[in-house]
């Protein structure tokens, strides 16, 4: 009877799936939220810091360096747990990177000039100064490879403090922070490459780019299928492993790669779909198909090719973006601050520790460089004319803005693991200044923010 009344309804789920929708509805609208994202990141990196101090510490420093892998033979490939994680999940972290900034280079906040110059002279201005101030602390010895940790910009940290702000802050808010971040993060893959890459094997580099080619001419042929770049994107970063080049850098090679054009117009998709439902109207209505989808195959068909001309309409950049977005926000950042996040700390060495120049390089950089860089570049382009904030942004949000663009964190820790690999006291030191700069820089900026602009008028 339940199942009837449903269909009665034009229903077809039963009272107990509507139960268990209410339930699991209100979880996936949780999950949704960009807070979220940036919430289960601070956490893990807070339980990070706390395995690290407590008793367990060994064991969570032996269990990262546990070399786990694949044998075939005479061929292997086995890393360290940490080892996997940087180099192996956060490809797909620097994949989804790429696909945000291919789509943000095609249709995004970067076309426009009007719009793109203000951001680039923001990103530029915020890479620019904190590597400068790092610079004038450390003129000598090893600290200098870490010139670029204090360039980066968190997204997710970043646009989930926004995030906490609701309503106070404006979707142009958004945009520019997170245009700026994908441009400071273009600036640190940059670095990465050339700056950060010793030993070259040109033979397992010149592997990769062919693989990159016959990705690129696939992609002019028309293929859309996602398992054709998945399994091109594991060769070019396997390829890319053995070169030399930081493996992560495949991910963000082979987003620019993935098609970003649909296959069917949005006239033909009206069309096509109009010619679909007609014909599963039809089918409805003959006498001999009264069943259920279940045993109606011609119907099964109608609605399988109605998905497909659906999917067809869209472009795989923004499917693909879309289905990642979740699992690198919630699983693989959060695991990569898991690893990399645990630091031993001495509460009673904490000042000198801080007091180090490394450490004052990376916090100048972070919490003092960004602001004067971001805000002042940005200040100099609009006062000569040469661009416009968007909608719903203000000269006063700019030092917010530039504040929270001082969250380093992931990417900062990343290039801290490339520069001082092997020196375990200077990466101590480095962690230490990029979690203090990104907190103190996060919190200022998050207060200005809520403080000094003023709220926008209801309605």
């Amino acid at each position: 009877m339940a199942e009837s009344g449903s269909r009665l309804r034009g229903e077809t789920t039963t009272k107990l799936e509507q139960g268990f929708q209410n339930i699991v509805l209100p979880f996936q609208q949780l999950v949704s939220d960009q807070k979220v994202a940036s919430l289960l990141l601070l956490a893990s990196t807070v339980l990070a810091v706390i395995i690290a101090n407590s008793p367990y510490g060994d064991q969570y420093l032996r269990l990262l360096e546990t070399k786990i892998g694949l044998v075939m033979g005479q061929h292997h490939l086995t890393m360290s747990v940490r080892h996997w994680v940087n180099d192996g999940l956060m490809a797909l972290f620097f994949f989804m990177l790429g696909l945000e900034i291919k789509r943000e280079l095609l249709v995004g906040e970067l076309r426009e000039p009007s719009r793109s110059v203000p951001v680039i002279a923001a990103a530029a201005g915020g890479m620019l100064v904190p590597a400068l101030l790092f610079f004038a602390l450390n003129l000598e010895g090893e600290a200098i490879r870490g010139w670029a940790i204090p360039m980066a910009t968190d997204t997710a940290f970043a646009i989930g403090v926004l995030a906490l702000l609701g309503e106070r802050s404006p979707r142009g808010l958004t945009t520019f922070l997170l245009a700026l971040a994908i441009i400071d993060d273009m600036g640190a893959v940059a670095v990465i490459a050339v700056f950060y890459t010793e030993a070259i094997d040109l033979h397992c580099l010149g592997t990769a780019l062919a693989l990159l080619l016959a990705l690129s001419i696939i992609n002019l042929l028309g293929v859309r299928r996602p398992l054709v770049y998945f399994a091109g994107g594991g060769l070019v970063w396997l390829a890319m492993l053995g070169s030399g080049v930081h493996a992560t850098m495949a991910g963000i090679l082979v987003a620019m790669t993935v098609p970003a054009r649909p296959a069917r117009s949005p006239q033909d998709f009206v069309r096509r779909s109009r010619q679909l439902i007609n014909r599963f109207e039809t089918i409805e209505k003959e006498e001999d198909s009264a069943g259920p989808l279940l045993a109606e195959p011609r119907k099964h068909e109608v609605v399988e090719t109605l998905q497909d001309t659906a999917a067809e309409t869209t472009t795989p950049l923004q499917l693909w973006e879309g289905a990642l977005s979740h699992p690198v926000a919630l699983f693989v950042l959060p695991l990569f601050a898991l690893v990399n996040a645990g630091i031993a700390l001495d509460i009673s060495a904490l000042p000198g520790l801080l007091s180090q120049p490394l450490a004052l390089g990376i916090l100048s950089g972070l919490a003092i460089g960004k602001l004067l860089g971001i805000t002042l570049a940005t200040l100099a382009v609009l006062a000569l004319g040469l661009g416009q904030l968007p909608e719903g942004m203000s000269g006063r949000h700019l030092p917010g803005v530039a504040l929270l663009g001082g969250i380093g964190f992931t990417m900062s820790i990343f290039i801290a693991q490339l520069g001082f690999a092997g020196h375990p006291e200077m990466l101590l030191t480095a962690k230490t200044g990029i979690l203090t700069a990104s907190l103190l820089a996060g919190l200022c900026g998050y207060l200005w923010l809520r403080f000094a602009v003023p709220a926008r008028p209801a309605g």
